[in-house]
């Protein structure tokens, strides 16, 4: 398996130390491999979207609408 070499503060190494119970190659693995993925997938969607006529004032109008939505739906079943 290849290696990297990060750097951090000796503020952070130190505490780090103190919590030894942790793998912290494992939680950097977990972490690394969850930023890739994201980061994969908002290049699917931005090719997805690259000829979407959809604006962002568009976007921020559904969103609002399915916000409003959503608060009726709560609202109904909490009486």
């Amino acid at each position: 398996m290849p290696n990297i070499t990060i750097s951090i503060s000796p503020e952070l190494k130190k505490d780090m130390d103190t919590l030894t119970e942790l793998n912290w190659s494992e939680i950097t693995r977990s972490f690394l491999a969850e930023k890739i993925k994201r980061a994969l997938l908002l290049k699917k969607l931005d090719k997805m979207l690259e000829n979407s006529q959809l604006t962002e004032q568009d976007c921020l109008k559904l969103g609002e609408i399915a916000k409003k939505s959503i608060f009726k739906k709560h609202l109904a079943k909490s009486w």
